[in-house]
Formats: C-alpha cells, sequence, structure tokens
C-alpha cells in the first residue's frame, strides 16, 4: 500500500479547505492553492485552517503524495497536465451549472466528466470521491473507526490499486468507503443522482450502489470495465 503523508489540495473553496483541514487534523502535512496569488488565501487559510500551508499549483504538487482537485469543473484545464504527471489525483470535483455555465461548453457528451479528467490527465491516476457528500457534511460528520455514526463515501477508479490506497486515505480522514473499479461509475454520484448530496452510512451507501449495478444503465457500465 502506497505511504501518504503530504497531501496537496487545488483549490480553496469550501470544498477544499474542509478537505484540508480533515487531512491536517488526521495527521498529514496540508498544502493548497487557490485560484489567486498565494497573498491573497493566505490569510485565509491560516484563519480557517491554521497549520495548512498556503503555495502555488507547482509547490503543492511538487510537495505532495495526492493530489485532491477540488476546483469547479469547468476550471481543470486551466492546468497544465503535465503538472500532475505521475501523481495519484482524487477527483473531488461536479458540474454544477451555477458555477460551470452550459454543460456543452464545460463536458463533452459522451462520457462522465471524472473520464474526461482521467483523459485530460493522462499520465496521472485519477480516482473519483469525496464529490457526492456537501463540504457542511463532510466537516461535520467524519468520526473514528468502529463509531455508529460513521458515515461512507463513494470510491471509484480504473486503477485497483491506486482505489486502495485512496480508499484507505478516505478511512483515514474518518469515512467508510464504497469502492468499485470503474471510473464511469462516479456519475452514480454526480448531481442529478439519488446519491448526491447524500450523507449516508455504509450499508445504505452500498446498497444504493448495488441496486444501481442492477440497472440496464449500471449494468452497461460494468461490462464497460
Amino acid at each position: 500500500m502506497m505511504t501518504i503523508k503530504r497531501v496537496g489540495i487545488l483549490g480553496a473553496g469550501k470544498v477544499g479547505i474542509t478537505l484540508a483541514g480533515l487531512a491536517l487534523n488526521a495527521g498529514y502535512e496540508v498544502r493548497i492553492s487557490g485560484s489567486g496569488t498565494v497573498d491573497k488565501i493566505a490569510l485565509t487559510i491560516k484563519m480557517l485552517v491554521p497549520g495548512v500551508i498556503a503555495a502555488e499549483n507547482d509547490e503543492v504538487v511538487a510537495n505532495s503524495d495526492i493530489v485532491i482537485l477540488a476546483l469547479p469543473l469547468s476550471r481543470y484545464k486551466n492546468i497544465a497536465a503535465t503538472l500532475l504527471t505521475d501523481k495519484l489525483v482524487i477527483d473531488a470535483m461536479n458540474y454544477w451549472w451555477e458555477t460551470d455555465g452550459i454543460r456543452e461548453e464545460v463536458l463533452a457528451p459522451d462520457s462522465t466528466s471524472s473520464e474526461q479528467v482521467q483523459a485530460y490527465f493522462k499520465d496521472s491516476t485519477i480516482v473519483k470521491t469525496f464529490n457526492h457528500m456537501g463540504y457542511h457534511n463532510l466537516q461535520e460528520d467524519a468520526r473514528p473507526q468502529g463509531d455508529p455514526r460513521r458515515k461512507a463515501l463513494f470510491v471509484t477508479g480504473n486503477d485497483h490499486t491506486a482505489v486502495d490506497d485512496v480508499a484507505h486515505f478516505v478511512d483515514t480522514l474518518g469515512f467508510d468507503q464504497v469502492i468499485h473499479y470503474n471510473i464511469a461509475a462516479g456519475i452514480m454520484t454526480e448531481p442529478g443522482s439519488p446519491l448526491f448530496g447524500a450523507s449516508l452510512d455504509y450499508q445504505t451507501l452500498k446498497h444504493t450502489i448495488d441496486h444501481f449495478d442492477q440497472t440496464e444503465f449500471g449494468k452497461k457500465i460494468t461490462a464497460a470495465k
């Protein structure tokens, strides 16, 4: 299993800052970048998540074992694809019309958003998670192993080892994991799905995912693995 000690987050919005706080509390060294200069976000970071290091994208990536994309989906191509070469990357993004604009201008209609993120960062390994639970639930619902109130996150990607490494990382941040090994399955947790915005325990989340897998659409995704 991959040893993760340093976490980098690209995106200093609500989700990025929430994940930075969770990672810091779990004992990781955490760096975060925003859309502006370091000076622009440094004070905010110091106030909201003291101990997290504000940095430029290059420094965040260079000093991280795992990188989380917590940007508006419409901005991921502002990052040079080569910046994340050979990195394990978590896609925590969703298309959201209020921030991303017209869907057809952001995403091609023939594949899911994470498939397109993986295609763009072709020399990186993308795993999708943290996208279906609201930032406030991420912040408030993290619990240690064995806590009956613990919630679960969906984790999916094409690389089995990477998915397992990310699942372990999710566990350390305070959540159970329902694992899938097909990045296209991420559509089950995107806006418009019953799971989007839901904060569920492991059994409920797994039951919902298993039910989806038995639908015609779910079988089509599974067959494409």
